[in-house]
């Protein structure tokens, strides 16, 4: 079994689950601390130990509130009220659990594991009482303070630039500001405040990362079905802290989070997020794909232009391939990748955003640029610019420029979602439905040769999809442009 479900076993995001009963969950946590003793591989890891505390705390509270509810009519109280009801080796286990993970903070890998880390030490110490559960009360609060302004970006955006990950830290600081409410003292009002304002903004650039399917993109390690969906995490900040996400309009709307590398152009169903970002903070770009200038495109609501998303986190061919220049929807240069791609979570030379920026003008139509440096180190030392123009109704035009010297082959991908085909007709490409019905039409038009490919689609882990992919191809002297369009109305020729 891969090492990401091995630990999926040992979080106990299973008792979240309300289908599940209660014996059923009261079952798995005793036979976990019976199969589990200190040193078990897998188990006993910080990041399986951290969201393993949070889970066990969330369910103990609940059949505390129960019991107490039960037994006296009142479900509040003070931390000797939270463990009523409960198992006295369950508390033993949970005590002994956070003791360790005091010692094996995640210092060497930081992050959204640092993060998980302080959130775990943060409902420990909330929930217990004495000198160990206010040191770790202490620590935990420090943590998140201090990965508040380090992990969030000035527009909201988590600086792994995973919507995934973005998803899950942000549930994380609405679990904490939720226990607080809960929780007299935990937290101080000023905390409170602060870490709502900031989730406030960082909701907003979730809500602006999402596609008419509602859904996140699904740049660098993103996948459904791991962190909650947008929705959810929407109506539990609306019971938290009230929040609302913003009404899309119907008409043009553009977002530019700079910051994050993400920008975004909205008509209706019709949506476009382009990805020009840095790959991640340097010190840990673990989850970064060679994406910059990649998108992904929806049209009537549908995803059409998609990432190929992630498969796995062992050294296999599927997670090279997904991260991978070819595997997304940008540019190639003489068959080398952007980013010096290494193992499973490794990056050496890594490609640069030169610059980025989108505009709305006067007639309605949307113009975005962007260029990045990870070419540099070819000979030649081209650098990649891509501009894309939309026409504010039905057109999409991607253009690829490389400048520099010498003579280079470009390769520009474009990954098709499994449920459409490409079919050739005369010099167009038509996206088709299995019933055959066109809804979107794309033009070579400054290209040498279009070739096509199959590609693979992961849109949530362990899950792989063959797709259609079209490469568009030029090769000669540099300066050299390559150009394709995308139309959402098909006609017959282009």
């Amino acid at each position: 079994m891969p090492k990401l479900w091995r630990y999926n076993l040992h979080y106990f995001d299973y008792l979240q689950e309300p289908q599940r009963s209660v014996e059923n969950k009261s079952h798995l946590v005793s036979d976990w601390i019976e199969h589990n003793p200190q040193g078990t591989v897998d188990a006993w890891e910080p990041y399986t130990a951290s969201l393993r505390i949070v889970n066990w705390v969330k369910f103990f509270l609940s059949l505390s509130a129960a019991s107490l509810k039960n037994n006296t009519g009142d479900a509040g109280g003070t931390k000797g009220e939270f463990h009523a009801g409960l198992k006295p080796d369950w508390l033993t286990s949970l005590y002994t659990q956070a003791l360790w993970l005091e010692q094996n903070i995640e210092y060497h890998i930081l992050a959204n594991h640092y993060l998980k880390n302080g959130v775990a030490l943060f409902f420990a110490g909330a929930y217990f009482q004495g000198v160990d559960a206010d040191r770790w009360l202490k620590k935990g609060v420090q943590i998140l303070r201090e990965e508040l302004d380090e992990q969030f970006l000035a527009d909201g955006g988590h600086y792994e630039r995973s919507p995934m990950y973005h998803s899950i830290c942000v549930t994380d600081y609405l679990d904490v500001l939720n226990l607080a409410r809960h929780s007299q003292g935990v937290l101080s009002p000023e905390d409170q405040a602060t870490f709502a304002q900031r989730m406030t903004t960082s909701l907003t650039f979730l809500n602006n990362v999402c596609l008419p399917d509602n859904e996140i993109a699904l740049f660098n390690d993103s996948a459904f079905g791991i962190a909650p969906a947008p929705k959810q995490i929407f109506d539990y900040a609306e019971k938290v802290i009230g929040y609302e996400p913003p009404v899309r309009p119907s008409s043009v709307a553009i977002h530019s989070h700079a910051a994050s590398g993400y920008f975004v152009c909205r008509n209706g169903d019709d949506a476009i997020i382009i990805d020009c970002g840095s790959i991640g903070p340097d010190y840990q770009p673990g989850h970064a794909h060679c994406d910059t200038l990649s998108f992904e495109l929806a049209i009537d609501g549908r995803r059409v232009i998609v990432d190929s998303g992630v498969h796995d986190y062992e050294p296999s061919q599927e997670r090279a391939y997904a991260r991978s220049t070819k595997a997304h929807n940008t540019l190639a240069v003489d068959g080398e990748e952007q980013s010096e791609i290494w193992g499973v979570f490794r990056v050496a030379r890594r490609a640069k955003p030169l610059d980025a920026r989108i505009e709305q003008r006067p007639d309605g139509s949307v113009w975005f640029t962007g260029a990045h440096d990870g070419y540099r180190r070819l000979r030649g030392r081209p650098i990649h610019t891509r501009s894309i123009a939309y026409d504010g109704k039905e057109t999409w035009n991607i253009e690829d420029r490389l400048e520099g010297n010498g003579a280079h082959r470009m390769e520009s991908y474009l990954h098709i979602h499994p449920d459409y085909h490409v079919v050739k007709n005369g010099a167009c490409f038509h996206i088709t439905e299995a019933n055959g019905k066109s809804i979107a039409m794309i033009e070579a038009v400054e290209a040498t040769e279009v070739r096509m490919e199959r590609g693979s689609y992961f849109p949530e882990f362990g899950r792989q999809y063959e797709n259609d992919v079209m490469v568009f191809i030029c090769s000669g002297t540099i300066p050299l442009t390559l150009s394709y369009r995308i139309r959402k109305r098909p006609t017959q020729s282009c």
